[in-house]
């Protein structure tokens, strides 16, 4: 019994050794980044009182502490950033699908502001503005050494004022100017139409309006093509959509797929991680789909073409998107602003993360550029003669009337895809892939 009692004992006095022998270190090291941390703090406020007391003009305090808590958050990567209550309004209207300004959405690379991609219909689409573009000067002042606040903060002014903007375009020798006059942006989340027999779901942005306007969108186009037997298949134009809100891709991702998952994201703890899988039901009915990409497809736009090309669920056409694969959250502060923080990254269905590499097509598919001198060189197509335009040419007896409409139809069809080849190569191809499907079928 003793014997017991001892060796418990010393069990306990051994475990105790041991527990200080290794807390003592890891405490001691905990101290002194607690320390490092308080100095560091000291020496902001050392450097802060120096400004205000010595710089030779009068400051305001509060822009130098905003102007601090942005320049710690642009430090962590491009995306996050501090929102002073204006700028957290007008995000929080964007999501609502109206606003006032350019129509561009933007990041930061190398000092300049680059556009990710403008908004359809927007002035800055209508003035040429287009992927990739850096913009370094707006109105003659240069935005090297600028946050992306700072430079974002020169491109607003009253709706109906001009703004210049200076432009270096890849492929282009020199910078140029672009005017642009600011307007309200009222961004129509999906617009639906149809080319034949085939339905095109234009998604323009992932706002509160996306996923009702989709399905709405889709409802009315098979209502107007007379059932969804008379539907070939759909195309899911992304192209230039720079994402948005996480809830509406999943939405418009669920809108396609049966089950699994749609996208998992995962932040620097384990319990930080979210899963997100699809429920029953498929507003397409099975119907074949592509989804056409290019690099100014970014975020939320990468979760829908990512998911349903692990799924195998569409076809994805076009160039590799954007590479944006990392999810920000809106943090409100006190005084109305708020941070926007990257706390994330998102993972598609097949477990690959597409920050920085984006999600690459299926079938690669580049937009030509036609310059203002090709287009005007374009000249009307002659018609050809053929065998049935000749005078007495025996008529063909071997179909009935219906197959004739039907021949004449998806010759029809060929034609007019044919003639949008030429203003809108990408979506042409999807159409010619969902129509060799649908032919294929038959």
């Amino acid at each position: 019994m003793n014997r017991l009692v001892y060796a418990a004992i010393g069990g306990i006095i051994g475990g105790a050794v041991l527990a200080t022998q290794i807390a003592g270190p890891l405490l001691a090291q905990e101290q002194s980044e607690n320390r490092d941390v308080y100095q560091q703090l000291d020496l902001f406020g050392d450097v802060f009182e120096r400004i205000r007391a010595q710089y030779v003009e009068d400051v305001d305090a509060a822009d130098l502490i905003e102007a601090a808590i942005n320049g710690m958050l642009t430090s962590l990567d491009p995306h996050s950033g501090y929102l002073n209550s204006d700028a957290f309004d007008d995000m929080r209207t964007q999501t609502r699908g109206a606003f006032g300004g350019l129509g561009i959405e933007v990041t930061q690379e190398d000092g300049f502001v680059k556009v990710i991609t403008p908004m359809d219909g927007t002035p800055a689409d209508d003035a040429g503005v287009e992927p990739g573009d850096l913009i370094t000067h707006v109105d003659g002042e240069s935005l090297m050494g600028l946050n992306l606040g700072q430079a974002v903060e020169l491109m607003r002014g009253p709706v109906g004022s001009e703004i210049i903007i200076t432009v270096v375009r890849e492929g282009e020798a020199e910078p140029f100017d672009v005017s642009i006059i600011r307007d309200t942006i009222r961004v129509q989340a999906v617009r639906a139409r149809a080319e034949g027999s085939t339905i095109v779901l234009r998604v323009t942005t992932f706002n509160e309006q996306t996923f009702n306007n989709l399905r709405d969108g889709l409802e009315e186009q098979i209502e107007e093509l007379g059932g969804i037997d008379n539907v070939e298949g759909i195309v899911l134009d992304l192209r230039n959509n720079p994402g948005g809100l996480l809830n509406q891709a999943i939405s418009v991702t669920d809108a396609f797929i049966e089950q699994g998952e749609i996208v998992s994201t995962r932040g620097r703890g384990a319990a930080d991680g979210e899963r997100y899988n699809a429920t029953a039901g498929d507003l397409a009915q099975g119907k074949p789909i592509v989804v056409l990409i290019n690099a100014g497809s970014a975020s939320a736009s990468e979760i829908v073409a990512g998911a349903l090309q692990d799924h195998r669920r569409a076809i994805v056409v076009g160039t590799r998107s954007f590479g944006k694969g990392s999810v920000q959250t809106l943090m409100p502060l006190r005084g109305d602003g708020a941070i926007r923080l990257t706390t994330s990254r998102y993972y598609t269905p097949s477990g690959r993360s597409i920050q920085a590499l984006g999600v690459s097509p299926d079938i690669v598919v580049e937009q030509p550029r036609q310059s203002a001198e090709a287009a005007e060189e374009i000249t009307p197509t002659v018609p050809t003669r053929s065998e049935a335009d000749l005078r007495g040419s025996l008529d063909n007896d071997s179909m009935s009337e219906d197959e004739r409409r039907q021949l004449e139809d998806e010759r029809r069809i060929v034609e007019e895809t044919a003639r949008l080849r030429a203003e809108d190569y990408q979506l042409a191809y999807a159409l010619d892939i969902l129509h060799g499907l649908a032919a294929l079928n038959r």
